[in-house]
């Protein structure tokens, strides 16, 4: 009998997933506990394995696609036992590639049924002194160098500032029409070696897809900022007795103290002793914390992490540096599961 996998919520905040990788194929055998793929939640990318023994039938997303949790994944059976009526009954995957979209969506028919009128577009004299040499291609022009192109198209054109003399037509008859104009890359020439530089008057961008844990972090940042009220304190320190204190604490073990454990110990021990800074508003009532956790940014490519050391006020400068050392490897292999 057919086995359905769904897309596992692999955290308490997750409510889409993406296929990082997959480990099977279609075809493929596999046994319960296997890896099956690789999916990147909001926090971090993790392997999920399968919980069923058979064949790989159905892979219900393709890699890099975002799908919402509980959506079919994939389907595990008998080979050759037939799935198509689960298949025909799942919800569609939800596809995070931007370009798909936009072709989707700005898709036109080569040879429409009603053409719109066409403007040909004359060169002047100073076109012609001055047309494109070998190192800028003229992608559309006739023999006489007239352009024919919609007038939807001239707009967009004239209002993008695309030179239309460098625009290949797909329309009826070469004609340049809407989709042409959306899809335009202006030719950037090689610059004999040297860096390449973008044309004059011409809007160029590329667009990245955002990962899942970029989204929590975008999302995270935000809650911080708006519903918690911030206040800045400026005060001067002497630190004399701590870089003497560390150096001792250094000469000995094997965990080195870093300046940044210590000032998340004078953090904690702040807190404790000021126990109305460390609560949190819920509107009916405020929630006095009585103990003391500290978050720690980390840097990594995607933005900034926030790993969390518990109960800081109960641990010592040694378990505090270890547990970040720990956080900040985590955070830069993907691995951290509460953020």
């Amino acid at each position: 009998m057919a086995e359905i996998v769904y897309m596992p919520q692999l955290s308490d905040t997750m409510v889409e997933g993406v296929v990082a990788e997959w480990f099977k194929k279609v075809g493929d055998k596999v046994s319960a506990g296997e890896v099956l793929a690789e999916i990147e939640t909001d926090k971090a990318t993790m392997e999920f394995e399968s919980f069923y023994d058979g064949v790989l039938l159905y892979i219900g997303v393709e890699k890099g696609k975002a799908v919402p949790v509980n959506t079919l994944l994939a389907i595990i059976g008998n080979e050759g036992e037939d799935v198509s009526a689960i298949i025909q009954n799942a919800p569609a995957a939800v596809s995070n590639d931007k370009d798909k979209k936009e072709e989707v969506k700005t898709a036109e028919p080569v040879t429409p049924p009603s053409p719109s009128p066409v403007v040909v577009v004359e060169p002047s004299v100073k076109e012609e002194k001055t047309s494109p040499t070998k190192t800028t291609p003229v992608y559309n022009s006739n023999s006489d160098g007239r352009v024919f192109i919609s007038p939807l198209a001239k707009k967009l054109a004239d209002e993008r500032g695309i030179d239309i003399y460098q625009v290949a037509g797909t329309g009826e008859g070469g004609r340049i029409v809407k989709r042409d104009i959306d899809h335009f890359t202006p030719y950037i020439p090689a610059n004999n070696g040297r860096a390449n530089f973008s044309t004059p008057g011409v809007e160029a961008y590329t667009d990245e897809t955002v990962s899942q844990m970029r989204k929590t972090i975008a999302r995270r940042l935000s809650e911080s900022k708006f519903t918690a009220p911030h206040f800045y304190l400026t005060m001067d320190i002497d630190m004399d007795n701590a870089i003497s204190a560390r150096t001792q604490l250094n000469s000995v073990g094997n965990t080195k103290v870093s300046f940044n454990d210590m000032v998340i110990k004078a953090v904690a021990l702040s807190l404790k002793q000021h126990p109305t800074i460390n609560s949190s508003w819920l509107g009916d009532v405020i929630r006095r914390n009585q103990h003391v956790h500290i978050g720690v940014a980390v840097a990594v490519d995607e933005g900034l992490l926030v790993p969390v050391v518990r109960f800081a006020d109960t641990k010592g400068l040694s378990q505090i540096g270890a547990e970040v050392k720990e956080f900040a490897q985590k955070a830069k292999d993907k691995k951290i599961t509460t953020i």
